[in-house]
């Protein structure tokens, strides 16, 4: 039986094993947690198991989200980029020929009208999707939409089916290869970023035989994306945003004629998204002081002043909508999305810069179940804060300087 073959039928058993009442022993981190480990039984738990993975240069970490103690230790060659795929249990890991599947050995079986927890330990899989130089993975109704930059094809996965050990996933379109982004819709269409090698110019919206439906191509640069609630999308442009609404594209100007919204977080408990603000078309790297809070439903585009710089992975939601933004000063600034005025700003990590290169360690935010985790790696620590009330739950060192940060309920 070939790795991917095995790797997949474990995936199957350990869901169909779950409601059986067997337990294992987890298995702490190791190497051969890339190849052996699904082997070992899962583990029933009282309540899910919430755990965090970061990327550093030569693997990954593993972290129980509620300790921060260390789960696993996995070696990875390469810079990689870490993706929620939105089902609670698996990871997307960008790596130079496509997106690898992490295990993050943590999930829920559901029965009816209950369900059942089980651990095990993570495991980065064989199962992989897309092609050459991986780039945007968007969960959007249900679907996780993957771009590969190299080869400009999009493709659609089922995250419901992953978690049963499904990996088929379906080509919505093969555009030119660029540094783009599509996202699938519940509707059968699906919105795709028009560019090429050397630019973006918009995104266009194709229907199920790849029909092109609506087009809005006065989006330079085109780049990120978000949801606001009621399912509406945004795109960034370097002279405002698009706003995709049904099978309309409405583009939002900038109030400068250069201002750069390429980096976008939405929420689907508000109509307001949140975006970075960059002016200056000739810097190498500017360290921006305002950001963009987008009314997705009246168009209205403000942009709100921040006593401290930030960098594109300072930006998140908090479980109310709340814009929060990592400043360099190490605080987190807590914005109301509808007053834009800022109602907390909490000391979580000491001041740093942000590096020149992009790929660099550099702080990340990620919130979770209404925890903020913040990652610094210059003195390799981890700390998550209560945003509710602001105050520091847990915090730990990690063994490497960390890159990117995301999770997985369980």
């Amino acid at each position: 039986m070939s790795m991917t073959k095995r790797v997949l039928t474990v995936l199957s058993l350990s869901v169909l094993t779950a409601g059986c009442g067997e337990s294992g022993t987890e298995a702490v981190s190791s190497e051969a947690a890339t190849t052996t480990a699904m082997a070992v039984k899962p583990t029933e738990q009282a309540s899910p198991t919430p755990r965090l993975a970061l990327s550093y240069d030569g693997g990954l970490l593993v972290l129980d989200a509620e300790s921060l103690q260390q789960v696993a230790d996995i070696p990875v060659d390469g810079f990689v980029r870490l993706n929620s795929a939105a089902n609670g249990r698996h990871v997307l890991v960008s790596q130079s020929d496509g997106f690898a599947v992490l295990d993050m050995g943590t999930w829920t079986a559901r029965h009816g009208d209950h369900g059942h927890h089980y651990t095990a330990p993570p495991t980065l899989t064989d199962i992989r999707f897309g092609g050459a130089e991986p780039g945007h993975v968007v969960a959007h109704d249900g679907m996780l939409t993957l771009f590969s930059d190299g080869t400009g094809a999009v493709d659609v996965v089922d995250p419901a089916k992953l978690l049963k050990g499904d990996t088929a996933a379906r080509s919505a379109t093969v555009t030119a290869p660029h540094h783009g982004v599509a996202v699938a819709r519940a509707d059968g269409t699906t919105v795709v970023s028009v560019g090429d090698s050397e630019t973006r110019s918009g995104a266009v919206i194709l229907d199920g035989t790849g029909v092109p439906v609506a087009t809005n191509e006065t989006c330079p640069g085109l780049h990120g994306e978000a949801a606001a609630a009621g399912g509406t999308l945004t795109f960034g442009c370097q002279d405002g945003i698009l706003i995709v609404r049904g099978n309309a594209i409405r583009k939002v100007a900038s109030p400068d004629p250069y201002g750069r919204i390429g980096n976008q977080a939405g929420s689907d408990v508000s109509p307001v998204v949140l975006g970075d603000y960059k002016t200056d078309p000739d810097a190498e790297l500017e360290r921006p002081r305002r950001f963009t809070l987008t009314d997705t439903a009246t168009g209205a585009l403000r942009v709100v002043p921040v006593d401290a710089s930030y960098s594109f992975r300072s930006l998140d939601r908090g479980p109310k909508g709340e814009a929060v933004i990592l400043g360099t000063d190490g605080h987190l600034h807590v914005f109301d999305p509808v007053t834009a005025q800022r109602t907390a700003h909490i000391a979580a990590i000491d001041a740093w810069t942000e590096p020149d290169e992009w790929q660099s360690p550099m702080p990340n935010l990620h919130i979770q179940d209404g925890v903020a985790f913040v990652s610094d790696p210059a003195a390799q620590r981890l700390v998550a804060i209560d945003l509710s009330d602001g105050t520091t739950v847990a915090q730990t060192q990690v063994a490497h300087p960390t890159v990117e940060l995301t999770g997985v309920g369980g």
